[in-house]
């Protein structure tokens, strides 16, 4: 285990390494400057926030299920993304890959080394955490993939205590999601089917490539 002490990329690549199943809570927020005519001094703006739980096994397994202010839960089976929507009763499956590469889930919880498809780059300590920034590799011959092609330009993740308890994306448009994360629970035991879905009767369903 990695001590207090390491880095935060050292943090992060143990935790990548030795977590093969874990659970807890997530807030997300969504984050913008304020526009011209809003006060300056209060910083970023909270225009979106939503909370949940979530659960992973690697590789590419999770469930981000969102409770609050409504009920949404995003589960990727390690070969298709699934968003089910309770209130719309609705359920859309795609293909893992691309749609899965661009949610924050999936850089946390999807590979078994970030080393392979990021430079860490170590930052800066803030709020209590030693931040690291994610840097995507350019792999070579990818004419046909677009694995790096992330929404991001910018992913840093906050380490604390061995743990992962923020995740920053900031887009080009300058936005910012923000994900804390709390009460993780490491290798924790999960029925064969956790990951299983299977819409509801009457539920509309809609197959995306």
């Amino acid at each position: 285990m990695a001590a207090d002490g390491d880095s935060g990329a050292e943090q992060l690549r143990q935790f990548v390494r030795n977590s093969k199943t874990a659970e807890g809570e997530f807030v997300q927020q969504q984050l913008r400057a304020p526009k011209a005519n809003e006060p300056q001094d209060k910083g970023l703006k909270v225009v979106r926030q939503t909370q949940g739980r979530f659960v992973f096994q690697r590789p590419g397994r999770f469930i981000w299920d969102t409770q609050k202010p409504y009920e949404q839960t995003l589960i990727a089976d390690g070969k298709q993304l699934i968003l089910w929507d309770k209130d719309l009763n609705q359920a859309t499956f795609r293909s893992s890959g691309q749609a899965l590469a661009s949610t924050p889930a999936a850089i946390l919880f999807g590979e078994t080394s970030l080393d392979q498809h990021f430079d860490l780059v170590e930052g800066e300590e803030r709020l209590g955490m030693r931040w690291v920034a994610l840097i995507p590799k350019r792999k070579q011959n990818t004419s046909n993939e677009k694995a790096h092609d992330l929404p991001y330009t910018k992913i840093s993740v906050g380490m604390a205590n061995n743990l992962p308890k923020a995740l920053e994306l900031i887009d080009g448009l300058g936005s910012v999601v923000l994900v804390t994360l709390d009460k993780i629970q490491l290798n924790i035991s999960l029925p064969a089917n956790r990951f299983t879905f299977s819409p509801p009767a009457g539920a509309e369903v809609l197959r995306l490539n």
